[in-house]
């Protein structure tokens, strides 16, 4: 007597594969729209200021730990 059912096995490397292809699809269609709402709250006059600050805290500490030793 044969089974009436269809053998519908999935292999694991088949699993995988769609698993991966789905994640894959998702990531493409997402990374678009969130590049988009970052760049749309920025004005211009804001994504071109200077961030580089010479005398705060953290740049006189960075080179008063670093200096190169005298020879």
């Amino acid at each position: 007597m044969q089974s009436s059912k269809p053998n519908k096995k999935v292999g694991r490397r088949d699993f995988l594969r769609i698993l991966g292809s789905g994640a894959g699809a998702a990531a493409t269609v997402s990374a678009p729209l969130a590049g988009q709402a970052a760049a749309a709250t920025k004005s211009t006059d804001e994504r071109k200021k200077s961030r580089y600050q010479e005398n705060s805290p953290e740049v006189l500490t960075y080179y008063r730990v670093n200096r190169y030793p005298k020879k």
